[in-house]
């Protein structure tokens, strides 16, 4: 068998070993359901305080920072600092970067599981 990888449409490449790294991270990050919950607050409401996310979750704010540093060490949050607090929101780079190591030729811009989706807009 190739060592060669077939993703999406477009033609097969060799996956260099950040990128295979890249990914790992962002599936262990995905692979919490917390985090899960968190990504679809931000994609369905914009920026959120960790105080708010936190409310949602019904979780502690040491737990949802937790999950936040998981999410941004993936790529696939950011935030901003405004005095005491961060306001956190998806990172559209890099949850486009996940749909263009997936669909290289311009698959899809939603990626749908369960009720959880998420839409990137590509340029």
């Amino acid at each position: 068998m190739s060592k060669q990888t077939l993703i999406g449409r477009g033609k097969p490449r060799a996956p260099d070993g950040r990128s295979i790294r890249q990914l790992a991270r962002m599936f262990r990050a995905l692979a919490d359901e917390h985090r899960l919950h968190i990504l679809s607050l931000l994609t369905d409401r914009g920026e959120m305080s960790v105080s708010a996310i936190g409310m949602e979750l019904g979780q502690s704010q040491p737990a949802v920072s937790h999950h936040l540093t998981q999410l941004r060490s993936a790529g696939l949050v950011d935030f901003r600092r405004d005095g005491k607090f961060n306001y956190y929101r998806v990172d559209e780079t890099g949850v486009s970067a996940l749909f263009d190591d997936f669909f290289p030729g311009g698959g899809p811009g939603r990626l749908a599981v369960g009720g959880v989706e998420i839409g990137v807009k590509r340029k």
